[in-house]
């Protein structure tokens, strides 16, 4: 299945369902890769699909069989200046949800969240992930459960403090904005007994710390 366009269908199918074709996938199907040939995926299935001869419809085949790649993670993250990369980056990773989370230090507020979502759909089709991940809408630091959360701890980078063995059913972390957490979300963070993560002894970039982070608990 090495080169087959893969094409996002926001609704549930099965095999001999046949549905109208958006005209930029027909296009993209026909004069970009040249090609009737395409797989379409969603909510955790992929399928062998083609597109009719006058590109009006596509036809699915039958299931490839191919397992979702996509783990059963929670990205809570501040929004940054560049949060296209890391919904982009975190989506290739294969989790299954983001929540954005305004902490104190938050300097992006006004997000495209719909440009966002579609970042995260290209970035499914690219990378072999069978379903998308949500976008939730953003919630304030003080809302979240910090119970038992594990949340990517700069601190580590500057000290030889122990490490704290991530906990076997860990699904969910919080990686804070460009500025780190401040110094009372660090209390609330420990007072709370959520579980901090090295991410090493470099200060990374927050698009690149989730991804160091997601690798961390992920299974």
């Amino acid at each position: 299945m090495k080169n087959i366009p893969r094409i996002f269908i926001d609704h549930k199918i099965k095999t001999g369902d046949t549905f109208p074709a958006d005209k930029s996938v027909a296009h993209y199907l026909s004069h970009v890769m040249r090609t009737n040939k395409c797989i379409v995926f969603g909510f955790g299935h992929e399928f062998n699909a083609e597109l009719s001869p006058d590109g009006k419809s596509i036809t699915v085949g039958a299931d490839t069989g191919r397992g979702d790649v996509v783990s059963d993670i929670t990205l809570y993250f501040a929004p940054i200046k560049r949060t296209d990369d890391l919904i982009a980056m975190a989506t290739q990773m294969g989790i299954k949800r983001f929540v954005p989370v305004i902490t104190e230090r938050t300097v992006n507020h006004h997000v495209n969240w719909a440009r966002m979502q579609k970042i995260a759909i290209e970035s499914a089709e690219q990378s072999n992930c069978n379903s998308v991940p949500e976008i939730a809408m953003p919630i304030k630091f003080a809302e979240l459960d910090l119970l038992s959360l594990c949340f990517a701890d700069e601190r580590f980078a500057y000290d030889d403090k122990s490490v704290p063995k991530i906990p076997a059913n860990a699904n969910a972390i919080l990686v804070g904005p460009e500025g780190g957490f401040s110094d009372s979300e660090f209390a609330a963070l420990d007072g709370a007994g959520a579980v901090p993560v090295s991410l090493g002894k470099t200060i990374l970039r927050a698009e690149v710390a989730a991804v160091i982070a997601i690798e961390k608990i992920r299974k």
